[in-house]
């Protein structure tokens, strides 16, 4: 699609050690390339299948510090990102970014900590995010950073969210898509992956594949345990028949 920063990625699985923990994430390493024609794809799939371990090399490969925040952010207080980033080739395209920003719930409060360090000096403004809840930092730090014409990468940013305040993100996300901005979005969230018009791209069953919002496990467990609560219920605590 015209516009888009990153058209897709290669990797050369060669240029990882030999006792790099991705070789034994089988989505990621038999990943060779991928190719993105949407302004918004989400990744999917369970805990542990390589979502954030490839959502975290395309963010430091497209210049974003491993901890999170813009790419004016250069700190570290855990060295813990893989060597991924290192034999990753991201496919830009013609346009460069305005701005963007690499959200990790994991990370969160070491970044909005720096923040306040930043702010302290004089070199952003103070957001006050240690003063806030966890879910109305989470929601301050996207509604402030997203902006037109600019490149995102989100880690399960439902962290810390309400469904409504997942609403709420998911309209922001949208107009500011429209507005040409990308997003490359981790997710176990049946609301953000509700998302009209993304890509969802799947992490599961040891290979990364394209799959429609109704094949998700989140869409399918949520739609099940809402339409038969009770039933599951009684089947998972044992007190029920098998579901």
């Amino acid at each position: 699609m015209d516009g888009l920063f990153i058209n897709g990625l290669e990797i050369d699985a060669g240029r990882l050690g030999p006792e790099s923990y991705v070789r034994d994430i089988p989505a990621v390493s038999g990943l060779d390339g991928l190719r993105f024609t949407k302004p918004v794809t989400l990744f999917a799939g369970e805990n542990g299948s390589g979502k954030s371990t490839l959502l975290e090399a395309m963010a430091v490969a497209a210049g974003f510090n491993p901890e999170g925040g813009t790419k004016n952010y250069s700190f570290s207080t855990r060295d813990s990102h893989s060597e991924l980033c290192g034999a990753m080739r991201l496919i830009r395209g013609w346009q460069r970014p305005g701005w963007g920003y690499f959200l990790r719930a994991e990370s969160f409060y070491n970044v909005a900590t720096q923040e306040e360090l930043y702010a302290r000096e004089g070199r952003v403004p103070s957001a006050g995010l240690h003063e806030r809840s966890h879910g109305e930092s989470f929601l301050t730090v996207a509604q402030s950073h997203l902006r037109p014409q600019s490149l995102y990468f989100l880690d399960e940013p439902e962290a810390a969210l309400s469904p409504q305040r997942q609403l709420t993100l998911l309209l922001d996300i949208h107009s500011c898509a429209a507005e040409g901005s990308q997003f490359f979005i981790v997710t176990h969230s049946p609301i953000l992956l509700g998302f009209p018009g993304a890509e969802i791209l799947s992490f599961d069953g040891g290979q990364v594949h394209p799959l429609a919002y109704e094949e998700t496990d989140s869409f399918q467990v949520t739609k099940m345990f809402i339409e038969r609560r009770e039933q599951v219920l009684k089947e998972l605590l044992g007190t029920g028949p098998a579901i």
